[in-house]
């Protein structure tokens, strides 16, 4: 079924992956009474499944580094929002572009890290890389495939990451902009999503860095 073509539909989302800032941006996206869902993800025992909403989510198991099951589950999408992870995370990338061309969706928004770009300064940014390592050149190569591509889309460099019940956050601009802030809730980023859903014009073709403000240090106070 081609969703796009759904006569009640306002928008349709499509979530990659099912980690805790995806779970939180689907609660909002849920708000809206005009959106619907299809939910992407390998392993779909991680959902629980009496909190989907039969009538506007739809729940397709797959790959997101293998086409041949990514296209056909992305078909009809207005928006791709892809929270994805792993040491593939640039094929993945690669299949992302590649899919959404092929049926000619241009709105992404895509999850990274922060000092993907070597653009976290002083002793936070030193421990940063000293943490995460090889991560950042994966993920680096990731969003290299994602800004080399003709889509619209909004690249989140989210701080390391919190549970707490909140919505408090500031963003930098560009890939170049010295990151501020050492944290930043999952809510907070899942909020900005949501924005971004709201508004599909926020940010566009924009890489974003996502920060709690007053909250630079060495490293994040609860490390």
């Amino acid at each position: 079924m081609n969703l796009r073509n759904h006569s009640s539909l306002h928008k349709l989302f499509y979530s990659l992956a099912s980690g805790q800032i995806a779970k939180l941006a689907e609660n909002l996206f849920l708000e809206d009474k005009n959106n619907e869902l299809i939910l992407f993800l390998r392993h779909p025992n991680k959902l629980d499944k009496k909190d989907i909403d039969d009538q506007r989510e739809r729940i397709v198991v797959g790959d997101a580094s293998k086409l041949d099951e990514l296209a056909p589950a992305i078909k009809g999408a207005d928006i791709v929002y892809a929270n994805l992870a792993g040491s593939n995370i640039e094929d993945q990338a690669k299949t992302v572009v590649k899919a959404m061309d092929e049926d000619g969706i241009k709105r992404l928004i895509w999850i990274s890290s922060l000092g993907v770009y070597d653009e976290v300064p002083g002793k936070f940014g030193e421990w940063n890389k000293n943490i995460l390592g090889s991560y950042l050149t994966t993920y680096r190569a990731a969003a290299d495939q994602i800004t080399a591509s003709d889509l619209d889309y909004t690249i989140i460099r989210p701080a390391w990451l919190t549970n707490k019940d909140e919505v408090d956050y500031e963003i930098t601009e560009g890939a170049t902009t010295p990151f501020k802030g050492t944290e930043v809730s999952r809510l907070s980023v899942a909020s900005y999503v949501n924005e971004i859903v709201k508004d599909q014009s926020k940010d566009s073709r924009g890489n974003v860095g996502l920060n709690k403000p007053n909250t630079d240090g060495d490293k994040p106070a609860w490390y």
